[in-house]
């Protein structure tokens, strides 16, 4: 009896209290008539009450996002589907599903009632203005008579998820020179004289008799012929300092969360085989690494790491060029983050300057911070590595296409050394006397 008590809304319990009221003021007067009214009043809802409690409707729901990964303040569009699968028809319904804060309000749908076997779809969309991973739902329905004297509640299990990831900022289109095992385009030439180095493979219709690999043919007894190119993946290293202390505003930490969002798609969009470092060390790598990135920088918040050695450790495992995204740094942080470039392979650097992540705070502090930065990217220059200063005047595309020329310029710059070298002449090592022409023909002059 309470639990049917429990389901009656405000107008179903306006019906008890009148029609109690009613069969009491019927009994002291005395009135029959006002107590049969009374006892009509009271026998509606709990008639109305038992019915639906009696009724089982069956509902199943379906729900899906798109997309499920969406940036910063783009919207997602929700679309659920109640299918009703008893024979029943079910009575007026209010569907509500639940949101978290950061997605808005409570959407509700109306719906007067879905036949047996019937379905009924509604859309609607969510957006954020924070990252984050955000569940959506349950969806919770309210089953009504159709007087609205009874209202029963009824949740599903099932929930979406969505990512609300990074802003993506495309950057300049040109590729990235990487650390290629083979060579500088990617790939690793094989000669075609017959070394024993070679990699041949099993004779395929189509192949010229020119690639045919006469030793191993005879060693395998089979038709064998050379691998003219493997191609190798360019691989990269994505570094992000996250420590609270290396960002002073939270609008700096999101700018930095944002340039390493936007480098990551890029190095995948260029095919790089990547990998995203941080301050506490490795993230696990999943494939794909584009998916992987923006689920993990989805979620990221500041450490509170003081220094970057763990950081440093997984960059020295690791392999391939180094583009970094940094914050503030000591000067000895500084130094031993240059000290992770190996050998030729690149190593590029986005150091942010405290006017980058709040360009409308001016002043002696702001400044005096952009040149404690500009101090780190000249240690990091001077090591080999190419780094930009994103300041207000320089947003993050504008720094990184200086990253670029600097790259062109490098590159330039060493074609004319080598050029040079090639066109300079020999000068032949010097000797004794008697050795040189000169020495010769002076001495067959003084003996004439």
């Amino acid at each position: 009896m309470r639990a049917l008590l429990l389901t009656l809304t405000t107008r179903g319990r306006s019906f008890m209290a009148a029609g109690i009221a009613a069969i009491l003021c019927g009994l002291l007067i005395p009135e029959p008539d006002l107590v049969r009214i009374g006892a009509l009043l009271v026998a509606v809802p709990l008639l109305s009450a038992l019915g639906a409690g009696r009724a089982r409707y069956r509902l199943s729901c379906a729900r899906r996002v798109i997309p499920a990964r969406t940036p910063v303040g783009q919207p997602a569009e929700m679309t659920i589907r109640l299918t009703n699968v008893s024979r029943l028809r079910t009575g007026l319904l209010l569907a509500e599903d639940s949101l978290p804060y950061a997605l808005g309000s409570k959407p509700r749908f109306v719906l007067d009632g879905i036949g047996g076997g019937g379905s009924r779809e509604f859309r609607y969309q969510v957006r954020s203005d924070a990252r984050g991973k955000y569940v959506i739902g349950p969806l919770r329905v309210r089953v009504a008579d159709s007087f609205g004297l009874v209202e029963i509640n009824r949740a599903f299990a099932t929930t979406s998820t969505l990512t609300v990831t990074p802003k993506i900022i495309p950057l300049a289109r040109p590729p990235l020179s990487g650390n290629w095992l083979g060579g500088d385009d990617g790939r690793r030439s094989i000669a075609a004289t017959g070394d024993d180095d070679v990699a041949p493979r099993a004779y395929q219709t189509g192949d010229g008799l020119r690639r045919v690999h006469w030793r191993s043919t005879a060693r395998y007894g089979e038709l064998m012929v050379r691998r003219e190119e493997q191609h190798w993946r360019n691989t990269a290293s994505l570094f992000l300092d996250a420590r609270r202390l290396a960002h002073a505003t939270t609008a700096s930490f999101e700018l930095a969360v944002t340039a390493a969002a936007s480098v990551g798609v890029h190095l995948a969009g260029e095919g790089f085989d990547a990998q995203l470092v941080t301050d506490a060390g490795l993230i696990p790598r999943q494939d794909p690494f584009q998916d992987a990135l923006l689920d993990a920088l989805a979620v990221v918040r500041p450490s509170r790491e003081t220094g970057l050695h763990a950081g440093i450790s997984a960059l020295q495992a690791g392999g391939g060029q180094i583009v970094a995204v940094l914050g503030y740094l000591t000067t000895e942080q500084a130094r031993e983050l240059a000290a992770t470039r190996r050998g030729t392979a690149p190593a590029m650097a986005l150091v942010l300057a405290p006017s980058a992540g709040s360009p409308s705070r001016g002043g002696a502090a702001t400044a005096a911070g952009d040149r404690d930065q500009a101090a780190v990217a000249a240690i990091l220059t001077a090591a080999g590595w190419r780094a930009a200063l994103v300041t207000a005047e320089m947003p993050l595309s504008a720094a990184w296409e200086q990253l670029h020329r600097l790259s062109l310029s490098g590159s330039a710059l060493r074609s004319a050394a080598a050029a040079s070298a090639a066109a300079a002449p020999r000068t032949p090592p010097e000797t004794g006397p008697r050795d040189t022409p000169a020495a010769s023909a002076s001495a067959s002059a003084s003996e004439g």
